[in-house]
């Protein structure tokens, strides 16, 4: 079993900046990927920042140039700092940790339980 365990939500006005942390333990074997997702009321969860296990990243159109990934060097946290916050940021966070198990790379995702950016105008 893997758990992921997030922080660093919170309220900040428009400008501003956060960093949220997750913290992956358990049993992970083949650790593939690390991220963050979000979901705003009434949306879709949607893919903010991915790291792999090669170091490369991936980020959403809406966060380029304002949202960094980075993970430590267990490569077991994975951290978003997050500048130049909009209102339309605001959304539950999710962190997510793709796992792989087996001579089949089968993928295993595991889910956070989120944490909540609030964005004031």
């Amino acid at each position: 079993q893997v758990q992921l365990v997030e922080s660093g939500g919170g309220l900040v006005q428009a400008g501003g900046s956060l960093r949220l942390s997750c913290a992956a333990s358990g049993s992970i074997f083949r650790l593939n990927a690390m991220g963050w997702y979000r979901q705003a009321p009434g949306k879709q969860r949607e893919l903010v920042a991915v790291i792999i296990s090669d170091g490369s990243t991936t980020y959403a159109d809406s966060v380029k140039g304002r949202f960094t990934i980075s993970r430590d060097n267990a490569k077991t946290t994975v951290y978003l700092q997050m500048n130049s916050l909009k209102p339309e940021d605001t959304a539950v966070y999710y962190c997510h940790l793709e796992s792989r198990y087996g001579p089949t790379n089968l993928s295993v995702f595991y889910w956070g339980q989120g944490t909540q950016v609030t964005v004031s105008s």
